[in-house]
């Protein structure tokens, strides 16, 4: 019988692509989800916080729990109640789940949790941060706190729990680059800022190998900063897209005064400067990446 495994968030970028190489390794995958979808080779069960209710056979069997759900950060301008869902929705369906493990003894093996390298602030410049730093004290360092906390729920239960603090995921389906990548296929292609802000990254395969990996291998607890080395700077990202591409950067850099004018608050996203160091993946792990350098992950991902 399949190893069974629930991810919350299976729609998703990453989600999507996970489910795809877990079912190639033999995994049956089922999605908890707020509504009913029809995915192909996926069973979808709902479940609803407000009235406290998971769908019957949902936790059934399942030995691993992936939780990725949570609203988009840059989907919308940070209002009062904008914040609040982007809490909510990354903490309230995993206490859910808790609860319910505890209150029908379920046998979870692991729990793999998101996260995110804005634990350590959303603009920290040059400074460099291991797993061992301090969180930082603005919003999203807030909030990716309360994730982490929502998520030793099921560590608080005995359950074997990772946390994957996350950097900018390098995709073409979604997420930061398609954005980025947009006027350099005109020619446009600019730096945002200063330009030096430096962005933690990692290629999709990579960080779903590592979701896997941290699933199966019972040595993985704890945070980890789910990031390649070295990071770039803003600048660097955008010439190497454009160089990728085939497409000149010459233009001067967005000046930050005027995505602060459009995005508020939320702004930070792109202007925040984040040095994130992989340090217990690389000392403590045997997690080989296949896409280690900047250059080649843009390749793959734009001539693939």
């Amino acid at each position: 019988m399949a190893h069974q495994v629930l991810i919350t968030g299976g729609t998703g970028l990453i989600g999507t692509r996970l489910t795809t190489l877990l079912k190639e390794r033999g995994y049956s995958v089922a999605y908890l989800s707020r509504r009913k979808e029809n995915i192909p080779g996926v069973t979808v069960f709902r479940y609803d916080v407000a009235t406290n209710f998971i769908e019957d056979g949902a936790l059934d069997g399942v030995e691993h729990l992936i939780h990725l759900a949570g609203a988009g950060v840059a989907d919308g301008k940070w209002t009062t109640e904008r914040k609040k869902t982007i809490i909510a929705s990354r903490t309230e369906t995993i206490g859910l789940i808790a609860k319910a493990v505890k209150e029908r003894n379920i046998a979870l093996k692991s729990c793999i949790s998101a996260s995110g390298s804005s634990y350590y602030g959303q603009d920290t410049g040059d400074t460099q941060h291991t797993e061992d730093a301090p969180a930082g004290k603005d919003f999203l360092a807030t909030v990716t706190v309360l994730w982490e906390k929502a998520a030793d729920q099921l560590a608080h239960l005995g359950v074997r729990t990772v946390k994957l603090r996350t950097g900018v995921v390098l995709s073409k389906e979604g997420g930061a680059i398609p954005k980025i990548a947009l006027p350099a296929k005109f020619g446009l292609g600019a730096p945002l800022g200063s330009g030096k802000q430096w962005m933690s990254w990692i290629h999709i395969d990579d960080l779903c190998r590592m979701y896997i990996e941290a699933m199966e291998n019972s040595d993985w607890e704890g945070a980890y900063n789910a990031v390649a080395h070295p990071p770039v700077t803003n600048k660097a990202l955008t010439l190497h897209i454009c160089k990728v591409l085939g497409r000149p950067q010459f233009l001067p850099n967005v000046p930050a005064f005027a995505l602060r004018l459009v995005f508020g608050q939320m702004a930070t996203v792109v202007l925040g400067s984040n040095y994130v160091l992989n340090h217990r993946i690389t000392s403590e792990t045997n997690f080989i990446y296949e896409f280690p350098e900047i250059k080649e992950a843009l390749e793959n991902i734009f001539n693939s």
